[in-house]
């Protein structure tokens, strides 16, 4: 395990958002192209998630965002953050506030 410094940590900026749309990407069997809205501002995540979730399952969904990522094209496609997910043997598990939030409130 690789140790960080508290103020690497604070240096990320995670929020609450929530999946206002979800589809998947064609020619990739594992992404999703997602738009999530983080309190007034609407960021296009690309996830690797469609082997284990559907659009549907998605939808409207509460997810914890790292909104302050570097924007990567994935696929042509210019994913703006990343979702927290659990990795587990068998699937990701989203993490998501216990409950419900204002998209945009910061995670701390």
């Amino acid at each position: 395990m690789s140790v960080i410094k508290f103020e690497d940590f604070q240096k990320l900026d995670l929020k609450v958002g929530r999946v206002i749309s979800a589809e998947r990407v064609q020619r990739a069997r594992k992404l999703l192209l997602l738009k999530v809205d983080l309190g007034g501002e609407i960021r296009t995540l690309v996830a690797g998630l469609a082997e284990h979730y559907t659009p549907e399952q998605l939808l409207n969904k509460q997810v914890i965002v790292v909104a302050n990522l570097e924007p990567k094209v994935v696929m042509g496609l210019k994913s703006e953050g990343m979702l927290l997910a659990a990795v587990t043997a068998d699937k990701p598990v989203l993490i998501v506030p216990e409950e419900e939030v204002p998209p945009g409130t910061k995670v701390s």
